[in-house]
């Protein structure tokens, strides 16, 4: 198997050398038409605009509810499991010893499917509480704490330069400064839709000391996940091919084999760091979070608000929050589970629809372009509106 990957590896890489080579011997230009500008926008527009809906309502709210959802248990009590007789007696006779006996009720616990083990029932769920609508459920607020992040992060980063440590530490502490607000979110998405106003929905700042623990770790993760694939990206030195494309065409066979392992390298640790760090630190605060809803808010799904009596209320002198390490280990194995399904179904859904788009963005290319279309194109902006560079068919 090793020595196929490699051949194909292989093979692909000299055609990719050679439709280089070709592209630069001669190519033509065709400048699309203004209908064709519009078009190709349009659909780039709902490509993004749907791609952006399925990340928030399933990799956002979705993935919020099936982080803090609890398995409950439900009691059934069956009075006559020996008759179906309405008018059957209470009682039973044994008739060797001539006595009479009550009949035991048969006890039943029935646990319940959980909401979110499938998207089809935790939509379902949404929509019986809060419309079509409640799948983008605390979205204002969401756009608002990206928007005062990134300028927060800026902000920061004109005091303490714009370098790769720089940039990860001022990250961190704009995560943990606006920690509040991100709180306000997972309380709205875990919650039953309320009327209220989201910004009178924001904890007290006594809250925050209490949240910014798990904020930080959440934080950090992130950006680990970030900075170690970037320096290893860096130490090899792979940015000079996307700045300068034509080099990775002229070097030789072998080292285009050790470029594409170093990118798959690269990518492999970001996905790693990602299930590793992220995912689990992203449960840890989820869950503190919501250890932290207020009394007087309905949880949207079932969930044990003293997680397993982890606890303690205030009003008795506990923290009335979850511990970091108690957020993680309450989140069972059976959970776990469901959640890393969770986002390989949203991976899934994700790679379908792209490769749709761009079958859709293929004809549309053809429509426009016709014979003009080959396998090559590259897009020129000038003054009269958009060119597309074309390797001519035969080359």
């Amino acid at each position: 198997m090793p020595g196929i990957v490699g051949h194909l590896v292989s093979r692909g890489l000299e055609a990719c050398s050679q439709n280089y080579h070709a592209a630069k011997a001669e190519v033509h230009t065709f400048q699309l038409p203004a209908w064709g500008i519009a078009m190709l926008w349009a659909t780039a527009i709902v490509f993004l605009a749907l791609m952006s809906a399925i990340r928030y309502t399933y990799g956002e709210v979705v993935a919020t509810l099936t982080m803090i959802e609890s398995s409950t248990e439900t009691t059934y009590v069956k009075a006559e499991p020996h008759s179906d007789d309405p008018d059957a007696p209470l009682t039973e006779t044994d008739k060797t010893n001539e006595k009479t006996s009550l009949v035991e009720p048969e006890v039943l616990l029935v646990k319940p499917a959980l909401i979110t083990s499938k998207l089809r029932t935790t939509m379902k769920h949404l929509r019986s509480r809060g419309g079509f609508l409640s799948r983008f459920r605390g979205l204002s607020l969401w756009l608002v704490y990206h928007f005062v992040a990134h300028q927060t992060h800026h902000l920061l980063m004109r005091f303490t330069g714009y370098g790769l440590i720089p940039s990860s530490l001022t990250a961190v502490a704009t995560v943990v400064l606006l920690g509040r607000l991100n709180m306000t979110w997972t309380h709205i998405v875990v919650s039953e839709p309320s009327a209220k106003w989201w910004g009178l929905r924001i904890p007290d700042r006594k809250s925050w000391v209490k949240i910014a623990p798990a904020t930080a770790v959440f934080a950090l993760a992130e950006q680990l996940t970030v900075a170690l694939p970037h320096g290893l990206f860096n130490a090899w030195n792979l940015d000079e091919y996307n700045h300068n494309p034509s080099h990775f065409g002229e070097i030789s066979e072998a080292e285009r084999k050790m470029v594409v392992t170093q990118y798959f390298a690269v990518a492999a640790l970001a996905v790693a760091l990602a299930v590793l760090l992220v995912i689990p630190a992203s449960v840890t605060l989820t869950r503190v979070q919501a250890s932290m809803l207020p009394e007087e808010d309905e949880s949207i799904v079932p969930f044990d608000r003293s997680f397993g009596g982890k606890v303690t209320p205030e009003v008795v002198g506990g923290s009335g929050k979850l511990g970091i390490l108690e957020a993680w280990k309450s989140f069972d194995w059976a959970a776990r589970i469901r959640l890393m399904k969770l986002y390989g179904k949203i991976a899934a859904i994700q790679v379908i629809i792209t490769m749709m788009f761009v079958a859709i963005i293929g004809a549309e290319l053809k429509m426009i372009m016709g014979d003009n279309l080959t396998v090559g194109i590259g897009g020129v902006e000038t003054n009269g509106g958009w060119e597309i560079v074309a390797v001519p068919d035969g080359q």
